[in-house]
């Protein structure tokens, strides 16, 4: 196999793995809307901070228990993901049917709208601080955020 093809065939393999990754996460939220709906909510009433042993914190006083507002920021959260769904979809068959330069700007496209709703839920867990007692939360979105910059590196690294 010449390196080229070895090149191509990593891109094609990441670009598929991001919009099956991003599809799956839209469908799991829209499937299982109202337990999503709950585990936001539970963040944002703060309530593994209540669970013994309770953590008492001044943070406390920024819990938000409107399920409406919860449902809203699965709203923001879902809209966001189903736009980067279809951008990286798109760029998926412009780099199957084209190229990565024609592709490019729809997986960028994705990786923003990924990285746009990976920090709103890491910027909104902070404010209702999950750090304190849901780490495994915060390090998934770490962990997402650095998988999409690492994405974004990789399908531009002959453009920066």
């Amino acid at each position: 196999m010449q390196l080229q093809h070895s090149i191509w065939l990593f891109h094609a393999i990441l670009a598929i793995g991001l919009a099956t990754w991003l599809t799956l996460a839209t469908l799991n939220n829209l499937h299982a809307f109202h337990g999503a709906v709950w585990a936001i909510g539970n963040t944002m009433r703060m309530d593994p901070l209540r669970q013994d042993p309770t953590i008492e914190t001044p943070l406390l006083r920024r819990a938000r228990t409107s399920l409406t507002l919860h449902r809203l920021a699965l709203g923001v959260v879902l809209a966001l993901q189903l736009l980067a769904a279809i951008a990286a979809w798109t760029g998926v068959a412009l780099f199957l049917g084209a190229s990565l330069m024609d592709a490019l700007p729809w997986l960028n496209l994705a990786l923003c709208a990924m990285a746009a709703f990976l920090l709103l839920m890491h910027l909104g867990g902070l404010w209702f601080g999950y750090w304190i007692a849901q780490e495994g939360l915060q390090t998934t979105h770490l962990v997402l955020l650095l998988w999409s910059i690492g994405l974004f590196l990789l399908f531009n690294a002959q453009r920066t």
